[in-house]
């Protein structure tokens, strides 16, 4: 696992969000989202399409403005305060959006003329670590060579949070690994708080110590991966062994003659039954078995159902 949270106990959480919500006309896209994310931390954002997360990014990066609640970015208020919010924010959209026309060099002027902290220095030594020419043209870049000129770009902006929705999506595997090699050395060389959407929950595993996991617009479990882990165990069993008075459970899975249980566990639960076998539970399986366990939508969307949060030690979800 990752190293702990680096986060100053007296410091400000670099995301704070309150009964966050937003509605596009009758459908819910995000709903009573609680949360606090301490700074130095790095979150991977973890739910099926349509979850909720890109809308969740959005807010917090200042680009829609909620229908309720309020979300802060190091205690400022995104709506209230956007011009300094959006100075302490940088952003790598899934589609690394970058003008074609554009060489690299032309691309980092845009970016020095539009960021008053933006660093020359660091996206020039980026570039040249890489071996990716500034005089070079964007549409004659590769798919990952275009993933490292927005990560330079967003770097040099110099901002505290940096948020990336999706950014390895379009790559393939070895662009994929050094993209989120240069992510986490940058990461760890500025103490930079990160949140990464993605759906390869195994690659979070590898780099976060904070998860968030939405599914049909709510926030489900969240909180630090270390915690999370210890407050859950997988059971395994034959299908007929008893499971009513099993507490906790999150999700079931049968086969035809065995069945696994992923369970909160909490200090006054009751033993279970000797017909059990308790594990630890892995990252994925933790993630995934919540993701299984809520998939109900939210109130607005098809079907009509809410489905309750399924509160998690160390989560402050609602």
């Amino acid at each position: 696992m990752t190293p702990a949270t680096r986060a100053a106990p007296t410091q400000a959480p670099a995301l704070r969000t309150h009964q966050l919500g937003k509605r596009y006309g009758r459908t819910w896209g995000l709903r009573d989202c609680t949360l606090a994310v301490p700074a130095g931390a790095v979150v991977g954002l973890v739910g099926p399409n349509g979850a909720g997360k890109s809308t969740l990014l959005q807010l917090v990066i200042g680009l829609l403005d909620p229908t309720e609640g309020h979300v802060q970015v190091f205690g400022q208020t995104s709506r209230a305060h956007r011009a300094v919010t959006l100075g302490r924010v940088s952003y790598v959209a899934q589609d690394h959006p970058l003008y074609r026309d554009f060489s690299v060099a032309d691309m980092f002027h845009l970016g020095r003329a539009m960021n008053p902290a933006w660093d020359q220095r660091l996206a020039d030594q980026r570039m040249a670590s890489l071996g990716i020419p500034l005089k070079r043209k964007v549409k004659a870049l590769s798919g990952g060579q275009q993933a490292q000129v927005a990560l330079a770009m967003a770097l040099a902006k110099r901002a505290p949070l940096l948020v990336l929705d999706e950014p390895v999506a379009s790559l393939d595997p070895v662009a994929r690994l050094e993209f989120m090699g240069g992510l986490m050395a940058a990461v760890a060389d500025r103490e930079l708080t990160a949140i990464i959407s993605s759906h390869v929950v195994t690659e979070l595993e590898r780099v976060c110590d904070w998860v968030i996991v939405l599914s049909g617009g709510a926030v489900r479990a969240a909180g630090p991966v270390d915690d999370l882990i210890a407050a859950h165990r997988l059971l395994t069993g034959p299908r007929t062994a008893p499971h009513d008075g099993v507490p906790g459970v999150i999700h079931r899975a049968d086969s035809h003659r065995h069945s696994t249980l992923v369970v909160r566990i909490g200090p006054g639960d009751p033993a279970m039954h000797p017909a059990w076998q308790a594990q630890p539970v892995g990252f994925e399986q933790l993630v995934l078995a919540y993701l299984q366990g809520h998939s109900a939508p939210l109130p607005g969307q098809d079907p009509h159902v809410e489905r309750p949060v399924v509160p998690v030690p160390g989560t402050v979800a609602r």
